[in-house]
């Protein structure tokens, strides 16, 4: 099958957001709910710095702050970078963010998909940052002795959000003709 082949079918799985900004903004609010909502859970249910195997030798809950970015990058800067220029930052990242939605119109439903993907993830993680000066991660993927950085569900939104808009990238700038059927 070729690349043009899936994405196509992409597109039409977000054919049903794609015509209603309701839809989209809705689906925004629960990735934004689902991101807080098990943060939350994962404070309560297992403590600061511990781990419950789930899959043996595969994947654990834990329980980790990160003071950093992604991968813990930045954990080690001046509190002042951390506690102001971090947050800062990511609400730039929210303020683009939305320009770029407002400005997708009635853009393919691959890239008006992401658009709240990438939202809801970004504000989840800014919601967390600014209130708390860290972000809960607490899904740890690992085989062996080999772990991939614990995350949490923000970062899988922003991860799949953007892999949206690359795909999206690839399928080439669309005719008239697609555009109306």
């Amino acid at each position: 099958m070729d690349g043009s082949a899936a994405a196509g079918r992409s597109g039409r799985c977000c054919a049903a957001l794609s015509g209603s900004n309701s839809a989209l903004v809705a689906l925004g609010c629960a990735i934004l709910g689902l991101d807080l909502y098990t943060k939350a859970l994962v404070a309560e249910a297992v403590a600061h710095g511990e781990s419950v195997a789930v899959l043996d030798g595969f994947f654990n809950l834990v329980h980790v702050r990160n003071v950093g970015i992604a991968f813990g990058l930045f954990a080690d800067a001046p509190a002042w970078f951390r506690d102001w220029a971090l947050p800062g930052l990511a609400l730039a990242g929210v303020v683009v963010v939305l320009a770029m939605f407002r400005q997708s119109g009635q853009a393919s439903g691959l890239n008006r998909c992401a658009f709240p993907l990438v939202l809801a993830g970004a504000a989840g993680n800014l919601y967390e940052r600014w209130w708390q000066g860290y972000v809960t991660d607490f899904l740890d993927f690992f085989v062996g002795t080999y772990h991939w950085p614990a995350f949490n569900v923000a970062d899988s939104a922003i991860t799949v959000g953007v892999g949206l808009l690359l795909l999206d990238s690839f399928r080439g700038p669309r005719r008239d003709s697609d555009a109306q059927g």
